[in-house]
């Protein structure tokens, strides 16, 4: 029997500032953001998705919203696939690097394999693949929706491929509102897919920035 579990990043949020925001609330999808959620429920709501699961931030929920409307189905709040904890979290990277150019903070980036500065990747991990699993279950022989966030997603991503959880922020292949979709045979995982549905929504500079800075004029995130 085959099974879906989509993994669904948010939106862009309205972040002018460039603040990580990391897992603080407050921070909801900017007028694009909003509009790119309307484009992904218009492109995959006519598949056979029986779930939408979110991320409890704004951000995931006001992303998950349009899909749930358009499928008649309630959304499910799932805190195992909240954004991961770093530790700049509030800090501005509006100049591109920001805090990361003060030496004093240069001892916390020492190890980037666990990494240094945040959660875990194992951790990220664990609690991940508990959600998607647990997502298969729920839609057997159907497809889920999980609206999560980049890193988590991406982690999640080098782990079932088998990769080094060592990589550059800048290039990970998991841009605002695009979907990694992983593919199971009963219960075993046997493939995955990437696409973008909004991805000509976004600026080419934008498409895979770490977070998302949305209505900021000269943000280099």
């Amino acid at each position: 029997m085959e099974t879906t579990v989509h993994l669904l990043r948010h939106g862009e949020v309205h972040n002018p500032e460039g603040i990580l925001y990391g897992r603080r609330p407050g921070y909801n999808l900017s007028e694009l953001g909003l509009q790119m959620a309307e484009r992904v429920a218009d492109r995959i709501a006519g598949q056979d998705i029986t779930h939408v699961i979110s991320s409890p931030l704004e951000r995931a929920q006001q992303t998950a919203g349009p899909l749930a409307k358009a499928l008649g189905v309630d959304i499910s709040l799932d805190e195992r696939v909240l954004e991961s904890e770093n530790l700049f979290v509030g800090k501005s990277f509006k100049d591109g690097l920001g805090p990361l150019k003060d030496p004093k903070v240069w001892p916390k980036l020492i190890n980037p394999f666990k990494p240094s500065w945040g959660e875990p990747y194992l951790e990220i991990v664990a609690r991940m693949m508990a959600a998607i699993h647990d997502a298969r279950d729920l839609a057997r022989g159907h497809e889920a929706v999980i609206v999560s966030h980049q890193l988590p997603i991406w982690t999640t991503r080098l782990h079932v491929e088998g990769r080094s959880f060592l990589h550059d922020p800048r290039h990970r292949q998991c841009a605002l509102c695009s979907l990694t979709s992983l593919h199971f045979v009963d219960d075993e995982f046997v493939a995955i897919s990437y696409s973008e549905p909004a991805g000509d929504m976004l600026p080419a500079k934008d498409k895979y920035a770490p977070f998302s800075a949305g209505d900021a004029e000269d943000a280099e995130d």
